[in-house]
């Protein structure tokens, strides 16, 4: 973007300098995740860059680290485990945090704040003092080291992300709209499935969406509640990490980056229909 002639020189220096501060920020966040990517095609046992790989020679290269994981029972095990974990604690999540959005985008919802405050203390409170009292209450019920335990824990921990998602919404949500449909003789089920849904289902989807990344990429929780039976592909890779260090585990951190940025590239997409339909332009 061109400046205006009649910018001064120093608001000229700030604004370069300012997009060059931004940019050594995002190299540096970014730039962990860059590195493991090419690593996870390295020919040898090295969690380094060698010199073939340095200078281009393509018996540095392998994808063997990415059959390994295809082949390997505990990766296949850890990847479905991780799925099924997911998608099911982000259809409870989504389901709780969506009537609970609703009712709180209500003006005579009494204690609103308290409501809302406690609703999402999951991401405030320490996930280690989560995981102890989860714990402790699923042993008490009997739920502890199974399936439905690690799916309502891991539900609790997605709920706010959904909450917050939601509400955001629905605070540009035209209640009119509501009244219209039911003075035209709509019953309310059909007002929420015809009128509220469409209008906001972009934000649950990025709620679900949320909430599913959180489960997936949870450790701390399944390492107090889960087996082995149970363990989820990032637990693999901690106890990889402890236990015996490959680079499958680089390979396996690259396939979750690109399901990580698919996921992102469906949330900006999200993002912008949700704009569109509230008459404004996606910036």
């Amino acid at each position: 973007m061109a400046l205006p002639a009649h910018v001064e020189p120093l608001e000229r220096a700030w604004f370069y300098t300012y997009r060059v501060i931004c940019g050594l920020i995002f190299f540096f966040l970014i730039a962990p995740i860059i590195v493991i990517i090419p690593l996870s095609f390295n020919a040898g046992f090295y969690l380094s860059f060698t010199q073939k790989m340095l200078s281009l020679d393509p018996d540095g290269f392998s994808l063997q680290w990415y059959r390994d994981f295809w082949t390997d029972q505990k990766w296949i095990d850890g990847i479905q485990n991780s799925f099924f974990i997911a998608i099911s604690a982000a259809l409870i999540s989504t389901t709780l945090g969506t009537i609970a959005a609703l009712g709180l985008s209500q003006s005579e919802m009494p204690y609103r704040k308290f409501l809302m405050a406690l609703l999402i203390s999951p991401m405030i409170v320490p996930l280690i003092v989560s995981a102890l009292g989860m714990y402790f209450f699923l042993v008490k019920i009997g739920l502890a080291s199974t399936y439905t335990g690690i799916i309502l824990s891991h539900a609790v921990l997605g709920t706010p992300f959904v909450v917050i998602t939601v509400t955001a919404t629905l605070s540009g949500f035209d209640q009119s709209l509501i009244r219209a449909g039911l003075n035209l003789g709509a019953k309310p089920s059909t007002v929420f499935f015809k009128i509220i849904m469409p209008l906001i289902m972009p934000g649950v989807i990025s709620g679900a969406l949320f909430a599913f990344i959180t489960s997936f990429d949870e450790v701390v929780v399944i390492n107090f509640i889960g087996t082995t039976v149970q363990q989820t592909i990032p637990q693999v890779m901690f106890r990889g990490l402890r236990e015996n260090i490959s680079p499958t585990i680089l390979a396996v951190a690259t396939i979750l980056v690109m399901i990580s940025v698919a996921l992102l590239v469906v949330m900006e997409l999200l993002r912008r229909r949700t704009e569109r339909l509230r008459g404004m332009s996606p910036g």
